[in-house]
């Protein structure tokens, strides 16, 4: 079921290359999206979630989500879990991915390349999702497959310390060593 997230924080972007986690796995496309807890975005999730899982398990349904949710297994999650990350704690997020390369456009609907600097983990997008439920031989879960990003506006970078100055760096005197350097 198709999900649009509107005006949400992007965290850990794997948009332009696919990543492994922590080096396992085959590589994915993927993001996690901050979401404003009370929000509409929440409110449509959670009746995404309940929608897909009707849709899978029909009268057994609410059974099973309750497992599912008891076991963390649904794409949205409580903010306090990663409450030592910048900007979850007060929130909830969705982790989205997938193998494809999902489509990356500007506000203008433009598409964006890596080499244009956005998006970025910390500014503000709208993103659509597939929410979907999976019940196979490694079990029953809630999923989101990442479908695109749109970029919408710039916010505070997440972890990124920026770049060095030359204020950072002790002035070096020219050593007799160095001349040959020159």
């Amino acid at each position: 079921m198709k999900v649009k997230l509107k005006d949400v924080r992007l965290a850990f972007p794997a948009l332009f290359q696919a990543k492994t986690i922590n080096g396992e796995g085959d590589p994915r496309f993927s993001a996690v999206f901050l979401l404003e807890k009370n929000s509409a975005n929440v409110k449509e999730m959670e009746d995404a979630i309940n929608q897909v899982a009707k849709d899978k398990w029909d009268d057994k349904a609410e059974a099973i989500l309750k497992g599912i949710r008891t076991r963390n297994a649904v794409c949205l999650h409580d903010g306090a879990e990663k409450a030592e990350y910048d900007g979850f704690e007060g929130k909830m997020y969705v982790s989205a991915g997938g193998c494809a390369k999902p489509k990356i456009f500007d506000r203008d609907k433009t598409e964006l390349i890596q080499a244009d600097g956005k998006p970025y983990g910390g500014c503000y997008v709208d993103a659509v999702i597939d929410i979907w439920a999976q019940d196979n031989k490694y079990g029953k879960r809630i999923n989101a497959s990442l479908m695109g990003v749109r970029f919408l506006r710039d916010g505070d970078a997440f972890s990124s310390g920026g770049v060095a100055s030359e204020d950072d760096f002790d002035d070096l005197g020219v050593d007799e060593n160095d001349t040959d350097l020159v």
